[in-house]
């Protein structure tokens, strides 16, 4: 215990004169004896007004007769009285009845007579004790008691730690709102460690009624006790705050108008004299401006109506600098004021073909837009929706387009928005309240046809303030849009000639009556080919001048460019690919500052060893001479891909295992191709009484990898139909499609990308559905000049293509169980 007695009595004795009678100087707690004797007839002082705790030093001014013989006596002796608060505090001579029944044990440190006659006696409490009986009344009271231990279960605990710090909490708080508590007080909180003194300390300073304190000593144990006293300290912090408000608002109040008048006062002649504007001469400007737009007749009285209430309201009132930025808002707006469309079709295509090589459907879609325009001159901007991969050029295709009409461009980040006051904006009631993010940006651009980019819009998310989704309906709407409401606004906004582009990595999350209000623009990706016709022409200068270097300090072959895509990167755009062009250019600008040798053109061999091992292994045909082995085709997120599928079998009892990471429909597919050869097995020649007893297992290799779809249905039936025919599939081929029950052949899609994967892995035959030969026919005919393709309807014509008619590969003997117990037989014979 590090706080000393006499702060203790200093922090008590505030309200008396005892430091001018005299100077008590006292050891800390731990210099007066603790081990006392409690006598059998423990010597009883009644008190008033005052409950004595254990540990706490307290001045006791005493007058009655009983109470100094008492004094007295005990002052000679041992010094061991028992403290007792009275019931009845107007009582002069408390009897048996009158006391409380537990009390504390006192030490009387030092005896003061006053001129008066009465003494004050400076005492210090040890432990508390408990009255069993009266045992002398006169000279003074006595009684014997029993002795009551302090105890506080559970202190180090996290419950009593924690109780224990709410209880200081509060005693600070205290501390901070009553002024007239000395300072001392928060040094003696700070240096308090034990947790039966801090409680007893606080218990005896509270600003409580005697019994509400007597309540407190009469607690069994610590942690009851610290409950109770954080009762009574958050009840006197709350009266403090109360109180302190209260006289905040009074004085508030008397001085607000006074002040109010004295500022107002002073603002207009520190105008004046720096020849500022007034609020008068703000509405004047504001007025000109007003008259100089086109607005309707409904847009111009609400203005007129809300200019009205502005010039009313005192500009030093809360009020007016909202109703400000709404009035300025009306008149910053471009109200019918539109930029002048570019109709130069061939300027716009030669922009467009300048700034993004491929996308011909958008290029295409964006020149029938500007040649309707241009023949009608009125034309409400369709929405269109740019879906595709990450990093394939939706977002900059936006400003491109900006660009080639002569149009402002303005662009609003979607991904994450899940407040609807985003689009629609807030109620002009509310503190801080905007205009959505739509009427902003349009603010911004200063026309109302600009090209809006929204961006990221499957990334749009809702929780309890709304749907963000929902409110995009009537923004991307054409027959709505023209009358737009912002809830901030209040009056409608044409945004029929805003052209609208949305982007997004995916169709499955975006609201499906927001998806059938635009215009869906599929960009699949680039191949390998258009990825090097873009780094050629896009990446690689741009790489270049963002680093400080010229053409002749570095360039980049085609094949060292196809290595980077094949090896070091696998997406469906360019993000990824710029991002490895940046790391050479990085190294040969290193090169360069440190006067090193570096190739200045930098082929295949040169990337390894400037970017390391490569991170992907490319896909090959692999032509195994071993029937059940069929190359397949897969579209992925990345691009097109070729996909091995396999089949062996087993004796055992027609159990049919696949294994690969495959999705349901993938195994519905497999499922579906093996019921198709039980139903025709004798077509194909194939013992049916194979099934029952042989195990058939179909594994598709990189198995770490999920694999889903229908598309590889017709490879999975040739795998099967090759293992059990024994019929080795024909070299270099791969196919795709989806198969019926019937025996259909279904189209699928991906077509451009698998038929690019193929092309690149060595692949000369192809087998499709005939259905997709105009997903063939819109490939540029440079990418599949060297490939030959098979357009089937049925899986009868698949396997006369795919399976050799003669048996390539050493014939398998299938033994059936009858021919099994027959050999066994004879052998035994």
């Amino acid at each position: 215990m590090k706080l000393t007695n006499e702060l203790a009595t200093r922090l008590l004795l505030t309200d008396t004169d005892l430091d001018d009678l005299v100077d008590v100087r006292l050891g800390a707690p731990e210099d007066i004896d603790d081990d006392y004797e409690l006598p059998a007839d423990l010597p009883i002082l009644p008190v008033r007004n005052t409950v004595l705790f254990p540990g706490m030093v307290i001045p006791v001014t005493v007058g009655r007769q009983k109470s100094i013989r008492l004094v007295k006596k005990a002052y000679k002796g041992n010094r061991i009285i028992g403290v007792v608060a009275q019931l009845n505090q107007q009582k002069d001579e408390p009897g048996t009845d009158d006391l409380y029944r537990l009390g504390t044990v006192a030490y009387i440190i030092k005896m003061i007579t006053l001129p008066d006659g009465n003494i004050t006696i400076i005492i210090q409490g040890k432990k508390r004790f408990e009255i069993q009986q009266i045992t002398q009344e006169d000279p003074y009271l006595a009684a014997s008691v029993k002795q009551i231990d302090d105890n506080f279960p559970g202190a180090n605990k996290k419950e009593g730690k924690a109780l224990l710090q709410s209880v200081k909490e509060a005693a600070y708080k205290i501390l901070r709102l009553n002024p007239e508590i000395p300072q001392e007080a928060r040094i003696a909180l700070d240096n308090i460690e034990s947790p039966m003194f801090l409680l007893h300390f606080l218990s005896s300073n509270i600003n409580a009624e005697v019994q509400d304190k007597q309540r407190l000593l009469e607690m069994p144990d610590g942690a009851q006790q610290a409950t109770l006293l954080l009762e009574y300290m958050l009840r006197e912090v709350q009266l403090l705050e109360l109180k302190r408000e209260i006289q905040t608002k009074a004085s508030s109040d008397i001085d607000q108008q006074q002040r109010d008048y004295f500022l107002r006062q002073q603002i207009k002649v520190l105008q004046d004299e720096l020849g500022m504007d007034s609020p008068d001469r703000d509405l004047e400007e504001i007025r000109i401006r007003a008259d100089r737009k086109r607005w309707s007749a409904e847009t111009r009285s609400h203005f007129d109506k809300e200019l009205s209430k502005l010039q009313r309201i005192n500009p030093m009132a809360p009020e007016y600098p909202v109703t400000m930025n709404y009035i300025e808002l009306m008149v910053d707006l471009p109200w019918n004021e539109y930029t002048k469309d570019n109709f130069d079709l061939k300027r716009a295509q030669k922009i467009l073909d300048a700034d993004h090589f491929g996308l011909e459907k958008v290029k295409e879609r964006i020149i029938e837009y500007l040649a309707v325009l241009k023949m009608k001159n009125d034309m409400k901007a369709p929405i269109l929706c740019l879906y595709g991969p990450p990093g394939v050029g939706k977002t900059s295709l936006g400003r491109s387009i900006a660009k080639a009409l002569g149009r402002k461009y303005s662009r609003m980040a979607l991904g994450g928005v899940h407040d609807e006051a985003e689009i629609r904006g807030h109620r002009k009631t509310y503190i801080g309240a905007m205009p959505g993010k739509i009427v902003q940006n349009i603010r911004k651009c200063g026309s109302s046809n600009p090209v809006f980019i929204l961006d990221e819009i499957d990334k749009v998310s809702s929780d309890f303030r709304g749907d963000p989704s929902s409110a995009l309906l009537e923004v991307l709407d054409p027959e709505q849009n023209s009358t737009f409401t912002d809830n901030y606004l209040e009056v409608e906004y044409d945004l029929s000639r805003v052209l609208f582009i949305a982007t997004a990595n995916s169709l499955d999350t975006i609201h499906p009556a927001l998806r059938d209000r635009m215009e869906i623009i599929d960009i699949a990706g680039y191949t390998v080919e258009e990825k090097i016709q873009i780094a050629k022409k896009y990446l690689v200068p741009k790489q270049r001048k963002d680093h400080g270097l010229k053409p002749k300090d570095l360039s980049i072959d085609d094949k060292a460019i196809q290595r980077i895509i094949e090896g070091y990167t696998r997406e469906s755009g360019v993000r990824n690919l710029e991002q490895k062009i940046g790391a050479l250019v990085r190294k040969v600008t290193k090169a360069i500052a440190l006067e090193e040798e570096y190739p200045r053109m930098i082929k295949a061999a040169d990337v390894q060893k400037m970017l390391g091992a490569e991170i992907f292994d490319k896909d090959l045909y692999s032509d195994d001479d071993i029937a059940g082995m069929v190359t397949g085709l897969a579209w992925t997120q990345v691009g097109g891909e070729i996909l091995m599928i396999e089949s062996s079998l087993s004796r055992g009892k027609g159990v049919l295992t696949l294994s690969g990471q495959l999705g349901e429909v993938m195994k519905e597919s497999a499922i579906t191709a093996l019921s198709y050869l039980k139903a025709h097995a004798e077509e194909l020649n194939i013992d049916y009484r194979i099934f029952n007893c042989y195990d058939l297992h179909v594994h598709v290799p990189a198995g770490a990898v999920p694999k889903d779809g229908p598309s590889a249905g017709i490879t999975m039936l040739t795998s099967m139909a090759s293992i059990y025919t024994q019929r080795k599939v024909r070299p270099f081929l791969a196919m795709t499609g989806e198969i019926t029950l019937r025996g259909k052949v279904l189209p699928v899609g991906g077509i451009k990308e698998k038929i690019l994967a193929a092309n690149r892995a060595g692949v000369k035959e192809i087998i499709l559905c005939s259905k997709n030969r105009k997903d063939v026919e819109e490939i540029n005919l440079t990418y599949i000049k060297d490939l030959s393709f098979h357009y089937v309807d049925t899986v009868d014509q698949v396997l006369e293509i795919a399976l050799l008619p003669q048996q390539v590969s050493k014939p398998m003997r299938f033994v059936l169980p009858e021919e099994r117990e027959r050999e066994v037989e004879k052998a035994t014979y």
